[in-house]
């Protein structure tokens, strides 16, 4: 098995809306915000490589919305999806599988594209697309708080070119990758665990968006059931502890990856370190 880190660019997102409850006051001395209380957040992607499957988790924002809509998010960054793929030998018909955890735009955007008859079609031809049967059924009817983030042009070509894998249950999806669900942020949440090298690398999403929400009481104003985000937290560092799981973060700018402790104040971060760290040579 191989790991790749795809950079698909970064977007800005109001810090009051990214830690929810905590004051700015505190959250500061994590994360950085500018003169507009905006922070810049990564939408980092990974690829996995096995024998048989080339696998992309999340797909980043893509490029299809229109400049008003992009001029929410203020787009930046020198990477792209496509551009990070090439860097690491790889094309977007190379892809066998896509592992979607949820179908917010900064995590589908990259899914579809519009082809040259400007037709929305699948970005990756050759792949299936393996996303949450209790989330899809959220996104395909949404509620009032998460139907702005619910782009149909993201998801529903995926529908039409019968390339969907609606997953039911938790457990392995692919060789050495299972999935668990998790629903404070959004219903249905699929979070990848990838076996490598005898240890689990999980794949963040927005369960965890980076180092700074580590802590209980970090939890995102975009959490549709923030207590339920608690109890979600808390089933997960059971076993992350234990396991000594290492966390991968699609959205931290600044930290790739994280071990994670048991501490007299709670779970803290226990070591950062990028990815490149725990690739095998």
């Amino acid at each position: 098995m191989k790991l790749y880190k795809i950079e698909t660019g970064n977007l800005k997102l109001d810090g009051g809306a990214m830690f929810g409850v905590v004051p700015k006051v505190i959250w500061k001395k994590l994360y950085p915000a500018d003169e507009n209380n905006l922070g810049n957040w990564a939408m980092r992607c990974l690829l996995v490589e096995t024998e048989n499957h080339k696998v992309l988790i999340d797909t980043g924002m893509g490029n299809k919305q229109d400049t008003k809509f992009f001029s929410h998010y203020y787009p930046n960054g020198d990477e792209t999806l496509e551009n990070s793929l090439k860097n690491n030998g790889f094309t977007f018909d190379d892809i066998t599988d896509v592992i979607l955890t949820h179908l917010h735009f900064d995590h589908v955007g990259g899914a579809v594209k519009y082809n040259e008859k400007h037709e929305l079609v699948p970005a990756f031809q050759n792949a299936v697309y393996h996303i949450s049967e209790a989330h899809w059924n959220l996104a395909v009817n949404p509620n009032r708080r998460e139907k702005a983030s619910f782009l149909p042009e993201n998801f529903i070509p995926l529908q039409e070119h019968n390339c969907l894998n609606l997953v039911k249950n938790e457990g392995e999806l692919l060789p050495g990758i299972r999935v668990k669900f998790f629903n404070g942020h959004t219903k249905g949440q699929m979070i990848p665990y990838i076996m490598y090298e005898n240890t689990e690398l999980v794949f963040g999403g927005d369960l965890f968006p980076s180092t700074a929400h580590i802590p209980m009481p970090y939890i995102m104003g975009y959490d549709t059931q923030p207590l339920i985000t608690l109890k979600d937290k808390e089933r997960f560092f059971e076993e992350a502890v234990s396991e000594n799981q290492i966390l991968f973060f699609e959205h931290d700018l600044y930290n790739e990856c994280c071990t994670i402790q048991e501490t007299q104040k709670g779970v803290r971060v226990k070591e950062i370190f990028p990815l490149q760290k725990i690739l095998k040579k």
